[in-house]
C-alpha cells in the first residue's frame, strides 16, 4: 500500500510600514490574499499569517521574530514562508539576508509569486539586485519625505504631530492648518501667561494649576508630571515660531507671525516677551 504524501504546511508573512497604514489601508489584506492564491496553487495548507506595521528598514520586527520561533518550534516539518514581494521581507540588503539566514537556520524555505528564490549565483544575483533597490526606494521615500517636510516648514507650515493646544483642520488653499484647541489653548495661556506676569510663582505652581483642570491629562498617579509641565515652556510653537529638530533648520512663520521670542528650549525664564506667548495658530 502506498505511504500517502503529506501536505506541505506554509506559513504567511505581511508588512505595512506604519501603523496607520495597517488601521486606514488595505495592504495587509491584500497581501494575505496574494500568498494565500499563490499557496493554494502550489498545494500548501497555510497554518499561520504573521502580519507587522513596521518599516521594512528594521530587521528585528514583533510578527518577524515570532514566525521566527515558530519555524523553530516546528524545523522538522519544514514550513514554506510565503511573502507577497520581496520588497515585503524587508528594505534593507543588510537585514535581508540576515533574515534569510535566521529562516534558514529556523528550517524555513522563503517563496513568493513574484521571485523564484535559490542558491545558484545567477539566482542570488537577481534577489541581491531587487533588495538593493528595494532599500534604494525606502532611503529615496525618506529624503523625499524630509524635504517637502522642510520646505513646508520653511513656508511656515506645522508638517508634525500638533502638540497639545491645537488640533488639525483643512483650509482651502492651505491643505492641514493649526487652530486652537479649547479648552486647552486657554488653559496653556493662562499657564503661560499667569508665569510670565508674576502671577505663579514657580514651575510647582503652574503644575497645581494644570492638576486643578478637569480636562487636563495626568498620569496614573492622576498628577501632571514636572516633564509635561517644561515642555510648554519649551516649545516655540507656543511662542508662534518653530524650531524643528529633525530637519536640522530654524524656520519661522512668513510676515503675518511673530519670530521666536523668549519660549526657547531649556529651563523656562520669565520675560517680558513670554506675557505674549499664546497658542494661537500658526499654519500646519
Amino acid at each position: 500500500m502506498a505511504k500517502q504524501e503529506t501536505q506541505q504546511k506554509a506559513v504567511l508573512y505581511c508588512r505595512v510600514s506604519s501603523k496607520k497604514q495597517r488601521i486606514e489601508g488595505d495592504g495587509l489584506a491584500s497581501q494575505e490574499r496574494r500568498c494565500r492564491d499563490y499557496a493554494g496553487y502550489k498545494g500548501y495548507e497555510v497554518v499561520e499569517v504573521f502580519r507587522d506595521d513596521v518599516s521594512g528598514g528594521h530587521a528585528l520586527r514583533p510578527a518577524m521574530m515570532d514566525m521566527v520561533k515558530f519555524l523553530k518550534a516546528h524545523r522538522r516539518e519544514g514550513y514554506v514562508v510565503v511573502i507577497d514581494d520581496i520588497s515585503r521581507f524587508s528594505r534593507d540588503i543588510r537585514g535581508h539576508w540576515d533574515l534569510r539566514d535566521l529562516l534558514r537556520e529556523a528550517g524555513g524555505r522563503l517563496e513568493s509569486p513574484t521571485i523564484a528564490f535559490g542558491e545558484d549565483s545567477d539566482s542570488i544575483l537577481v534577489e541581491n539586485l531587487l533588495a538593493s533597490v528595494s532599500q534604494h526606494q525606502r532611503q529615496k521615500n525618506a529624503e523625499q519625505t524630509k524635504n517637502r517636510m522642510k520646505a513646508r516648514l520653511q513656508n511656515g507650515y506645522w508638517p508634525f504631530r500638533c502638540p497639545i493646544g491645537f488640533k488639525v483642520q483643512r483650509q482651502r488653499g492651505h491643505g492641514k492648518m493649526l487652530v486652537r484647541n479649547e479648552p486647552f489653548a486657554t488653559i496653556i495661556t493662562d499657564a503661560l501667561e499667569g508665569f510670565a506676569g508674576g502671577r505663579f510663582e514657580t514651575i510647582g505652581e503652574v503644575k497645581r494649576f494644570l492638576e486643578a483642570q478637569p480636562v487636563w491629562p495626568r498620569d496614573r498617579r492622576g498628577e501632571v508630571p514636572f516633564e509635561r509641565v517644561f515642555e510648554l515652556f519649551s516649545r516655540p510653537i507656543y511662542a508662534r515660531a518653530m524650531c524643528p529638530m529633525r530637519t536640522g533648520v530654524w524656520a519661522s512663520p512668513p510676515a503675518s507671525t511673530r519670530a521666536l521670542s523668549a519660549l526657547r528650549p531649556g529651563w523656562p525664564c520669565r520675560t517680558a516677551a513670554t506675557a505674549s506667548a499664546r497658542p494661537r495658530p500658526p499654519s500646519a
